[in-house]
């Protein structure tokens, strides 16, 4: 079963809030990476809003140079953005949160009750529903150009901390997403309200609504050794993590701030 893009353009016009994204979009049946598309036809001349949708990737990627298992059956797909007002370089991150809670609290309207897993993961019971991974190019300590690819599990196979959506819809008695064009265009307007809410209501709105949806609060994590306590996220995208520190007078709990790829959460199945 195809694609179909007048599907795509129908949902996305029903359902948008926002034209801060002037879409236009581009299907492939399989590309390397909808991300290296994209950038590639940004460099001949495409504009902010130019989006990639491939049914599956040669050469996915993942955050940290990992490579991303893209099989027949997920929705992989970038989106170019540019941006009026300046964003340093070293916030690419409020990028990935402002996408991550975007595409989650569009799903949760539908009753998918979607979380997020720091930094760049969208979770459901437990398990791994996608990914997010930003790219940036950056002029003068700037972000000038972004392309935020996405990757979520539809009907393909996945390991088993992961999970697709329609062996979850499945298991359910409504069908909330019901074809790959309504999950596409739920990711899209989720991308756009995040980008929405970054922009006009600023990073610490934000921060809020993404930890709202955090799983990981409260979860027990080991750095150097030592045990410690998820109890947020500072406003420069890092892990706060209270550390247990068994001192023979007095438990103290230093909190320390852990940077994105340097300790990894896992998953664990929800008791849900």
């Amino acid at each position: 079963m195809g694609f179909n893009l007048q599907n795509l353009e129908a949902a996305l016009k029903a359902g948008r809030k926002y034209t801060h994204i002037p879409f236009s979009l581009h299907f492939f049946e399989s590309v390397s990476s909808t991300n290296q598309t994209l950038w590639n036809l940004l460099n001949q001349g495409a504009i902010s809003g130019t989006v990639v949708i491939a049914t599956e990737q040669s050469a996915g990627r993942g955050q940290w140079g990992r490579q991303w298992i893209s099989p027949v059956g997920g929705l992989y797909l970038s989106v170019a953005i540019s941006f009026d007002q300046k964003i340093e370089a070293t916030d690419s991150y409020q990028l990935t949160f402002a996408t991550a809670w975007g595409i989650a609290s569009q799903l949760r309207q539908r009753g998918i009750d979607v979380g997020i897993k720091w930094p760049n993961d969208l979770v459901l019971n437990g398990r791994k529903l996608g990914g997010i991974l930003t790219e940036t190019k950056v002029n003068k300590g700037q972000i000038t150009q972004a392309v935020i690819g996405i990757g979520i599990n539809w009907t393909n196979s996945v390991p088993e901390t992961g999970i697709n959506l329609e062996s979850w819809q499945a298991s359910q008695d409504f069908r909330p997403i019901s074809c790959l064009e309504m999950l596409t265009s739920t990711v899209l307007l989720g991308i756009e309200s995040g980008m929405e809410c970054l922009c006009q209501e600023g990073v610490n709105i934000l921060l809020s609504r993404y930890l709202d949806l955090l799983t990981n609060m409260g979860d027990r994590v080991y750095v150097n050794n030592l045990s410690g306590i998820v109890v947020g996220v500072t406003s420069q995208g890092n892990l706060r993590v209270d550390l247990e520190i068994d001192d023979t007078k007095e438990l103290i709990t230093p909190e320390i701030y852990i940077e994105p790829g340097t300790i990894s959460l896992g998953y664990h199945k929800s008791s849900i």
